[in-house]
């Protein structure tokens, strides 16, 4: 006899073809149970509820769907059957077919034959992945620190450097370079901090658009490179073009974790370089227990885990080189790697004596792994391969940048371009991208006996 499959379905109220399939599956005329929703929350707890479903049958109209409902459903095996008119492309976003309002039994039973297992079968074809772009994603450049440290007109420095051409950008990555660029790759200045100040050393007049627009763009589609680009404000007198942050802290709740992504990569494959100033708050579930704080450090945990090198910004003080340190050590937890990490030290002093001497203590700091938490003095994790992988600090003298920001004009090429070429230096010595930040191997099981061998040989007398 033939499994069923088991449907949730969600539409709009009075949807005819929602009451539609309802009486094929209560008169049998269609194998299948429909477990009808009434709103996203309760469909999404159903999908976690851990009874299997084969497919989501569900309205595109509504509002709120988006491709991380997408994602939830194909997370749990379920695919997902979208009703539409067909004004979006529901299949780049991860649906496994797009239905017409107006569909046949014999058509939903082909659909479902096509993309969808019955319950209780054996094995499971995971949804086809939409088609990847051609494009291939540029690299991203993180700066952080903490506060008052300078990261911010530090990422304002690394994106004029990176813009003014004289650093070198690989010839595949040329391809996005824009006809005005003055001979540069084109670099994007992207405001990623959940509190962002780039839209206030900017002197930006007005704060729309900005991430959070280009976030909801991405949760129902994936705009076209133009579209993309003028969401983004042209900083001529720099060369390069900014991304404004969040308007306020707080709505960070706004942002969706796949949508997010989604703009990354779309970020990435717009321009030539991508540089993101960011906050280093990477804290999670597993850290914290708490997927609320998780979510609020979504900008910093999504941005930071796709970096190809993280400039950490520090002062030259001893407050300043304990936070970088402590800074680093929770971007090691994380899994940021070591090599794609270079320490900066903002407002260095003159004096070669001294920068040795701020030299030799971060080295120190980072190699002993005194890191003050909480009251406590904790051991860094493999503090002395950090202390001896990581780049050198570069240090960065001291500048009088603020009447230069408050006048928009270009900061000096002596403050922008080391800053740059230290970064592309560390990027190309890193090499190939290593395993994503905040992931984990996933564990091989061992076959009964497979181990009966080896434990023999540790036997005393054996």
């Amino acid at each position: 006899m033939r499994e069923r499959y088991v449907l949730l379905g969600l539409a709009r109220a009075r949807a005819e073809w929602f009451r539609t399939v309802g009486q094929w599956a209560t008169s049998a005329m269609l194998p299948a149970e429909f477990v009808r929703c009434v709103s996203l929350e309760e469909l999404r707890a159903r999908l976690r509820s851990g009874r299997p479903f084969s497919a989501v049958l569900i309205d595109g109209t509504l509002p709120g769907f988006d491709r991380d409902v997408i994602a939830e459903a194909a997370e749990v095996g379920a695919s997902v059957l979208v009703v539409d008119d067909g004004t979006r492309d529901w299949r780049s976003l991860g649906a496994a077919a797009v239905l017409p309002t107006a569909f046949s039994r014999d058509e939903l039973m082909e659909v479902l034959g096509a993309t969808s297992q019955p319950v209780g079968a054996a094995t499971y074809d995971d949804i086809a992945p939409s088609s990847p772009s051609s494009v291939e994603p540029a690299p991203l450049y993180a700066v952080t620190g903490a506060g008052g440290a300078g990261a911010s007109t530090l990422a304002i420095a690394l994106a004029q450097g990176l813009a003014a051409g004289g650093t070198e950008v690989p010839v595949r990555y040329r391809r996005r370079r824009r006809s005005d660029a003055g001979g540069g790759p084109s670099v994007l200045l992207a405001d990623l901090c959940r509190t962002a100040d780039q839209a206030m050393l900017h002197d930006a007049r007005v704060v729309v658009p900005s991430v959070q627009e280009v976030v909801e763009a991405h949760r129902t589609g994936v705009p076209e490179r133009r579209v993309l680009l003028d969401q983004t404000f042209e900083v001529a007198t720099r060369g390069y073009r900014l991304l404004l942050g969040l308007r306020r802290s707080r709505h960070w709740v706004a942002l969706r974790p796949r949508a997010l992504e989604s703009a990354l990569d779309s970020m990435q494959r717009a321009v030539d370089v991508v540089v993101a100033d960011v906050e280093a708050d990477v804290e999670g579930e597993a850290e914290t227990g708490s997927v609320d704080v998780e979510e609020r450090n979504l900008l910093s945990r999504a941005t930071l885990a796709r970096a190809e090198v993280t400039a950490v910004v520090a002062e030259p003080s001893m407050k300043g080189l304990h936070a970088a340190v402590r800074t680093i050590h929770d971007l090691l937890s994380f899994g940021v790697p070591v090599t794609r990490l270079l320490p900066v030290i903002n407002r260095a002093p003159r004096s070669p004596r001294r920068r040795a001497e701020l030299t030799t203590a971060f080295g120190d700091l980072l190699r002993a792994g005194v890191i003050a938490r909480d009251g406590a003095i904790e051991g860094m994790d493999a503090s002395g391969a950090a202390g001896d992988a990581i780049a050198s600090p570069l240090h960065l003298p001291s500048r009088d940048v603020d009447v230069l920001l408050r006048d928009g004009a270009a900061l000096p090429d002596a403050f922008v371009r080391p800053l740059a070429r230290a970064v592309q230096a560390v990027g190309a010595r890193a090499g190939a991208p290593g395993p994503t930040a905040g992931t984990h191997e996933t564990p091989e099981p061992v076959a009964p006996g497979s181990l009966s061998a080896f434990t023999s040989q540790e036997q005393p007398g054996s």
